[in-house]
């Protein structure tokens, strides 16, 4: 879904066709894109309906070019479509705060325990993680070392006592002194009545302040059902859609639900314990449309030895459009820290229209311990002045870098190829903040 919409916006910007042209053109793009992603059909027509009305009525402002008003509409009518200015409150309202996690088998349920206790720790909070999934085999074992990784509590008991297990490792918790106690569940029974059951039984016992349901993004429109079905038996007080780096559904699953009015709170990106994100509309809408999302870049930032260090690189970078390879260096190492450099690109504003899908289809993260233990090699001056670097230099760094003159080449081929598209990318900063600024994209 991301690529199909981001691809229709650099499609509408580069068309030389006329406007109204250009309008039903994307206006079929974006249908195609949401249906091929199991948006409902129904609220298709209802959202391409309202763009196309208020891109042929409306007239933009002074100063603004009909096609950047356009933009603005889609940001706005997308933003609306999914979820509008609702921003969850990920602040627990008094401690200690129970989150009950609730879901289906394979939802990513357990992995998304882990995560969350991994978002609160990292904020300042003491989690506990409370393994009372009975069902699945290894779902313990699981947790106990999803736990370590993040380096939270735990507690579980052996036993198929799933609601006596939460119930005395949520008080085994509070005693530990526990601001956020996390409750995994069963997501596998013989039969979804007793499942249903185990979750009410479990929510009498402890009382839990949050009920999270987790949802597959591959699951689409289904997600509505699967959202109302889990409330009748548990009230739900927030939702978070997984996996929605590797499936054409996602639109359909975060439309289905938002259209029950429920909270999306959190969404998984990926398999790390870092890859969970806060859901805001506006924010993610921005990123879909290529325009970058500062603000998720910046909270990845958090608690990162080389934030600052990033910071000032990146200002540099996007404002005097130029960086050495001591820059680039810093900058690698502060991106592993964060995950995958593919992403960073892609969060980055202006990223999304200026890098074709190809050049960001062939970065690999693997590559990025060989750049290092070259950079590694390289004298103080020649990371600061690489046009020094001939090859003789080349040899000797190769060889400090138990790498080949190929690949030294290889990477400084790639400063050059960033260098001159930083320089590009300046070029468009004017048009790309303009937007930025009124998209409210900050």
């Amino acid at each position: 879904m991301l690529e199909g919409i981001r691809d229709a916006v650099k499609k509408f910007l580069r068309s030389s066709a006329d406007y109204e042209t250009s309008v039903n053109m994307f206006i079929k793009e974006l249908q195609k894109t949401l249906i091929k992603s199991d948006v409902n059909v129904k609220l298709v027509l209802q959202l391409t309906r309202r763009i196309k009305e208020r891109a042929l009525k409306e007239k933009p402002p002074p100063g603004a070019s009909r096609r950047d008003w356009f933009i603005k509409i889609v940001y706005e009518e997308l933003a609306n479509f999914f979820g509008g200015d609702r921003e969850p409150d990920v602040k627990p309202k008094k401690v200690p705060w129970i989150i009950m996690m609730v879901g289906v088998q394979g939802s990513g349920k357990t992995t998304t325990a882990g995560k969350l206790a991994r978002f609160y720790k990292v904020r300042g909070y003491r989690v506990a993680l409370v393994a009372a999934d009975t069902y699945r085999p290894g779902a313990k074992e699981q947790l106990k070392q999803l736990a370590e990784r993040a380096g939270v509590l735990f507690y579980t008991e052996p036993g198929n006592d799933a609601v006596g297990i939460a119930k005395r490792g949520v008080e085994w918790a509070k005693k530990q002194g526990a601001e956020i106690i996390i409750v995994d569940t069963a997501g596998r029974h013989k039969n979804e009545a007793d499942l249903l059951k185990e979750m009410k039984d479990m929510s009498e016992q402890i009382s839990p302040d949050e009920v999270m349901l987790v949802i597959d993004a591959g699951i689409g429109q289904q997600a509505k059902a699967l959202a109302e079905a889990f409330h009748k038996t548990t009230p739900v007080g927030s939702i978070v859609v997984t996996k929605l780096d590797g499936t054409a559904k996602g639109g359909g699953a975060l439309s289905a639900v938002a259209v029950t009015g429920a909270q999306i709170k959190f969404i998984g990106t990926g398999e790390k314990l870092d890859e969970l994100e806060t859901f805001k509309p506006k924010k993610f809408v921005a990123r879909i449309l290529g325009l970058g999302d500062l603000e998720g870049l910046l909270e990845r930032l958090k608690g990162l030895e080389e934030a600052d260090k990033l910071e000032e690189i990146s200002q540099k970078v996007l404002e005097k459009g130029d960086l050495t390879l001591k820059d680039l260096y810093y900058q690698i190492v502060s991106v592993k820290k964060m995950g995958s450099l593919k992403r960073i690109l892609q969060m980055l504003p202006g990223m999304g229209l200026a890098v074709s899908d190809k050049i960001l289809g062939q970065v690999d993260d693997k590559i990025l311990d060989k750049w290092l233990a070259i950079l590694n090699s390289m004298t103080k001056e020649e990371l600061e002045r690489p046009s020094i670097i001939d090859r003789s230099r080349m040899r000797r760094i190769a060889i400090g870098s138990g790498t080949s003159v190929k690949e030294v080449e290889e990477l400084l081929k790639h400063y050059q190829m960033t260098r001159k598209m930083i320089k590009q990318l300046r070029k468009k900063k004017g048009m790309l903040s303009k937007l930025m600024e009124k998209f409210e994209v900050q």
